[in-house]
Order: C-alpha cells, then sequence, then structure tokens
C-alpha cells in the first residue's frame, strides 16, 4: 500500500475537492465524493490524510446495553486510541445519523492524539462543541445523544463504505468546505501533481475572466493561444 508522503499531503491541502473531482473522473473514477456530508463548521484548514476506518451494524439489545462502554475492547473507544497520527478516522454509519457516530470528548481525543480529522456519514451528539475545536470534522447533522439503540460499533480498519462511497484502509481523504473526497491510494501522487497543474490553470483562467476575456476557446482551453499565455502566464508567477 503505498503511504502517503509529506510531499503529497502538503501539495493536496492546496488543491480543492471540485478539482479533485474532474481530476478523477478523467481517470475513471465517477464515485468519489462522500455523498450527504458536510463540515460541522465552515472554514476549518483542508484535510488531508490517509483512511482508519471504524464500522457499525444495527444494534440489538442484548449486544448492547450501556455497560458495554466499560470495556476496554469496545471498538469505538479502540478506534479513537489506535486511529494513527495524521489519519482520518472515517465511520460507516450506514448513513443514518439518528444515533450518534462519536461526540465531542472521543472527537477531542482524537484532536490531541494527531488525526487529520474525522468523517461520518452519521452524525455526531454534541456538535456544537465539536464545532469549536480547531479539527476537522464532517457529519450528515447532529444527532441524538446516545448511538445504543441503533449502532453497534464491531469493525475496526476494514473496507467500508462512507455515503455511498467505498473507503479502503490507506485511500486518501481529502476535505473542505465543499465536502470530502476519496482518493485511492495507489495514485494519489499522480493526482496530486495532476491537479497542482489543474489548480494553476484555473487560477490563470480566473484572472482572465476577471480581465473581461470570453471563456469560449479559454475554459477548457480549445485555443492554442490559451495554453501559450498559460506558460507565459506560469512564468511571470
Amino acid at each position: 500500500m503505498t503511504k502517503l508522503s509529506a510531499t503529497t499531503r502538503e501539495k493536496l491541502k492546496t488543491i480543492s475537492t471540485p478539482t479533485l473531482a474532474t481530476c478523477l473522473f478523467k481517470k475513471g473514477f465517477k464515485n468519489q465524493f462522500i455523498q450527504d456530508v458536510k463540515p460541522v463548521q465552515l472554514g476549518k484548514p483542508t484535510m488531508v490524510g490517509e483512511a482508519f476506518t471504524l464500522r457499525y451494524i444495527p444494534a440489538r439489545e442484548d449486544r448492547n446495553p450501556l455497560a458495554i462502554f466499560r470495556n476496554a475492547d469496545h471498538p469505538q473507544r479502540v478506534a479513537v486510541e489506535t486511529c494513527p497520527e495524521g489519519s482520518v478516522l472515517v465511520i460507516d454509519s450506514r448513513k443514518d445519523a439518528r444515533a450518534a457516530s462519536a461526540g465531542d470528548i472521543l472527537v477531542s481525543r482524537l484532536m490531541v492524539r494527531g488525526a487529520a480529522g474525522i468523517v461520518t456519514d452519521g452524525g455526531y451528539r454534541d456538535s456544537a462543541s465539536i464545532a469549536k475545536l480547531p479539527f476537522p470534522s464532517y457529519h450528515n447533522r447532529p444527532s441524538a445523544p446516545t448511538n445504543l439503540t441503533l449502532h453497534e460499533a464491531l469493525d475496526i480498519n476494514i473496507p467500508i463504505a462512507c455515503g455511498d462511497v467505498a473507503v479502503f484502509p490507506g485511500d486518501v481523504l481529502v476535505g473542505d468546505d465543499d465536502g470530502v473526497m476519496v482518493i485511492p491510494a495507489h495514485i494519489v501522487d499522480e493526482v496530486a501533481d495532476e491537479c497542482i497543474e489543474m489548480t494553476l490553470f484555473e487560477d490563470f483562467v480566473l484572472e482572465k475572466v476577471a480581465e473581461g476575456r470570453t471563456i469560449i476557446g479559454l475554459y477548457p482551453p480549445t485555443q492554442d493561444k490559451t495554453l501559450v499565455d498559460f506558460e507565459e502566464w506560469k512564468k511571470g508567477k
């Protein structure tokens, strides 16, 4: 499995999720944007990290009394305590936000341990407190206080579904104010390099549009002059 390098991590922090979506679409990956998941609070730094996963299944009453949270090997707690530094805890909550995937104490612990962020296709309790943390957190919507009535945390660091996207351990997640993209681990370096060039071109296009230039032939660059102008523009930068 490809390890996310510090260089690629820094590149991805400068790339938007829409640009990543376009790049991955060109490569044939059409379903990498986690559906119905948004930041708990806008304006946080771009989240970049490798996926460390947790899977919930429907709860059953005989397996989920309140006392299970006393267990040292409870998967939810173990996931929080073993998520590697720089990784993103990604939770499969079956797109069900009626009960919480986590709360502010667990999210705070992840932050203190050096995780890069947390994503669930369910919801969080204490979402107002989580919103105040300097930590990227993504969910569907705020949840009811307990997860015992609907969810049982079961598996750690296995392939999961999150917001209708397949997430494999080690895949790279990038999250911004638009949402979260999942990049297959084996292509993350080439995606980052291509998206840096795409971002530069988009900056060039925005500048030319602001100057009054038509988008015909500019975006997409169907005229040779556009690419010539772009290369000249890059030299000036």
